[in-house]
């Protein structure tokens, strides 16, 4: 299939270039175009515009920012819609809510085109090593069609159902990612203010039952103060606000939800929305040196 790829930010670009990389035909657009040339470099087709790679793609994947950009992209709302998705598969891979994946699926099948959810849980180095796990929904026959083209980029994929499930499933993982992230910042700075040796307090938590991948990539990064950004914390606190709405509309109680979603707003408020989500430890130093533990 040629594909189309759209978005080529923290997490889109290093996508795209695994698919390039791969020998699959690509042809890729970007709102700033500089970031399309490691692509051109590998082979991929640079477009003009949304609407070229729609009219040279079979099938398009979508990472843009937010619903907003998506909508750029696709001119949904705009006679040039159905133009571009007619005919076609659109693969949404950014995280939205799932009210607007499920009417952007309803837009899509009305205009000739199918659907298919595809958002991925990982982060940068993830996506750079093909190490990312794929949700998909939707269209079930559009799906059989895309998940062999995301084998470059996943090391799994699971087929959650029909629309929004992929969606929900994802801020449901995102959901545990958040609060576990936030912990282990916590109890780092618990270590650290407590004037323990912080490599002993991370090798004595690598060793032990609750070590994970999250763990052993965000753990040397506190320890180093290294707020390089995997998964930059605007983009977490977006994913917060995504899961509370979601909890909200089902009337679920979020509690820690609730806590971490007010430290990554401290976070973006103090200036670090643009370092790794680990920078929430800059919210919680924050709190510590004003006084204000709870």
């Amino acid at each position: 299939m040629k594909a189309g790829f759209i978005g080529l930010g923290v997490m889109g670009r290093p996508m795209a270039l695994r698919l390039a990389r791969s020998g699959t035909p690509l042809v890729v657009w970007n709102r700033t175009a500089s970031r399309a040339e490691p692509l051109r470099t590998a082979g991929a087709a640079v477009a003009a515009d949304p609407a070229e790679v729609f009219a040279r793609a079979e099938v398009v994947l979508l990472m843009p920012a937010d619903d907003l950009a998506t909508d750029s992209v696709l001119g949904r709302g705009t006679p040039g819609f159905a133009e571009r998705v007619a005919g076609r598969v659109v693969v949404h891979m950014g995280t939205t809510s799932p009210g607007y994946s499920r009417a952007l699926e309803a837009d899509v099948r009305a205009a000739g085109g199918r659907y298919v959810e595809a958002p991925v849980s990982g982060s940068r180095v993830p996506a750079e090593n093909g190490q990312l796990v794929a949700m998909l929904a939707g269209d079930a026959t559009a799906v059989d069609a895309v998940r062999p083209l995301l084998a470059p980029m996943c090391r799994e994929t699971f087929v959650c159902g029909p629309a929004p499930n992929a969606m929900l499933m994802k801020l449901s993982v995102n959901l545990f990612l958040i609060t576990l992230v936030t912990g282990l910042s916590e109890a780092y700075h618990f270590a650290e203010r407590h004037g323990l040796d912080r490599r002993l307090f991370l090798d004595i938590l690598d060793a032990g039952p609750m070590a994970s991948g999250v763990s052993r990539m965000k753990a040397p990064k506190l320890h180093a103060r290294d707020f390089e950004v995997q998964a930059a914390a605007h983009d977490v606190l977006k994913n917060n606000r995504l899961i509370a709405e979601a909890a909200g509309t089902a009337g679920l109680a979020s509690p820690l939800l609730d806590a971490c979603h007010a430290l990554f707003e401290e976070t973006v408020s103090l200036g670090h929305g643009g370092e790794d989500m680990v920078a929430v430890l800059r919210a919680i130093e924050a709190r510590t040196a004003a006084g204000r533990p709870r």
